[in-house]
């Protein structure tokens, strides 16, 4: 791995392929090193293979993918924990990696002795590494702990302060890990909130996660990995949106389509026929099997006339039609409302809403209303994304989805909302006194 001064991109990978060889029993890999014709008693796993891509400065790369697909590996080959198989490796800059759980960490020595030992090797001089001590700390706020061995640690407690490590001894190329998902949610918000200080600051950040929703929220840029290869690279919002739908259909296929548990709820009548009238953008993108697909959709107010803005506070309906195309045993239809940004905000479906729908015939349409009170919330529009499912919440097959299929200007809030999300809260005077 080659150190040179920043340039354009921070990191440059070219053709990266990784092996790893595995073996049956532990004694094999004796055998197989003494063996005087070197017989072979490995076999390979592959867990990267061809990887080109560049990063960017100041850029926030985000890596998904299932498990085992070689988020990791990626990740360590860029921190120089492990070096390639074939393929070139460029680190423009000085690397801080939140990585597995204790990666870096000596478990014998403090936590104050493990903070000297990560700055050494970041290259920072006594005097750097003390001016940061009290910042580190402050952080991770794990008190008189600091002076035991890391051996004492819970795993919460390994997190906290390799994440006060990372992100305080001025990182140029932050790598961080599902680690983070091991901590408590008091904490993870403490960091995901640090995270994004550091984007603004122009900290090039490359952020592994299951978690689809941080993905799209901090991405500039996002790789899918599938089996060691890239599937696809590009816009967050749009790799997102293509790797969910992908799970959606892998999970469809391991589905036994059996009949639905019994409700309590009784399924609707249907009620006279109304189709909504609203298209979609051009180019959607639509998913799913398609025996059923979504007609139309509607974004009105209160009164149910068309919105051409949301009002905070106000009262809207979603309206979606849908049309059979073969037989819909247990029809579901749902809505997902994102925010400009690509971040989900909010969701409802005819069964999770205890609308059972009816049994659907081939040329069936069927239209239902979603009645929504938007709250004050801080973006500038919401997007809507309709589809039509067969099954249960928990085991359905997509018919169709159409991606983003409109777009509504949101009103700002009066007063600003204060974070994300205005939530409706009444104060009254509990007492009060004079003090002499």
């Amino acid at each position: 791995m080659n150190q040179n001064e920043p340039a354009g991109n921070l990191i440059e990978i070219s053709g990266l392929s990784k092996v790893f060889k595995t073996y049956s029993h532990e004694s094999d890999r004796v055998k197989e090193l003494l063996s005087f014709r070197r017989r072979q008693r490995h076999s390979e796993h592959w867990a990267l293979r061809e990887v080109s891509l560049e990063i960017r400065k100041g850029e926030t790369f985000c890596v998904i993918g299932e498990n085992g697909s070689g988020k990791t590996t990626l990740l360590k080959i860029i921190a120089g924990i492990v070096r390639p198989t074939s393929g070139s490796v460029q680190v423009n800059g000085r690397v801080n990696a939140l990585l597995e759980l204790g990666s870096g960490f000596n478990e014998e020595f403090s936590g104050r002795e493990n903070i000297c030992l990560n700055g050494a090797i970041l290259g920072l001089s006594t005097q750097e590494i003390e001016a940061k001590i009290d910042d580190i700390l402050s952080f991770a706020e794990i008190g008189e702990l600091i002076e035991q061995p890391l051996k004492t640690y819970s795993s919460g407690m390994i997190v906290r302060l390799a994440f006060a490590i990372a992100v305080q001894l001025d990182p140029e190329i932050l790598l961080v890990d599902e680690a983070l998902s091991v901590g408590d949610v008091y904490f993870a918000q403490r960091c995901m909130r640090k995270i994004h200080e550091l984007r603004e600051q122009g900290v090039t950040i490359v952020f592994v996660s299951h978690s689809i929703a941080d993905v799209k929220v901090l991405g500039d840029r996002t790789l899918w990995l599938e089996g060691g290869c890239v599937r696809e690279l590009g816009e967050t919002r749009q790799v997102a949106q293509n790797y969910l739908a992908a799970l959606v259909e892998k999970d469809a296929g391991y589905q036994q389509r059996e009949p639905p548990p019994a409700k309590n709820a009784s399924r609707s009548q249907a009620p006279p026929l109304q189709v909504a009238a609203g298209g979609f953008v051009k180019d959607a993108t639509r998913r799913g099997d398609g025996r059923a697909r979504v007609l139309g959709i509607d974004v009105l107010d209160g009164q149910c006339r068309p919105s051409e803005r949301l009002e905070p506070l106000a009262g809207f309906v979603v309206r979606v039609s849908a049309q059979a195309d073969h037989e819909i045993a247990t029809p579901i239809i749902g809505i997902q409302l994102r925010t400009s940004e690509g971040a989900d905000f909010a969701g409802a479906s005819s069964e999770r809403e205890g609308a059972l729908l009816p049994p659907m015939a081939p040329g069936q349409i069927v239209t239902v209303d979603f009645h929504f009170q938007i709250p004050a919330v801080r973006c500038s529009a919401l997007t809507f994304t309709p589809a039509i499912a067969d099954g249960t919440i928990s085991e359905f097959k997509l018919c169709d989805m159409v991606e983003d299929a409109v777009t509504i200007p949101v009103a700002p809030s009066e007063p600003p909302v204060l974070g994300q999300l205005g939530i409706p809260c009444n104060i009254s005077c509990v007492g009060h006194r004079m003090v002499p």
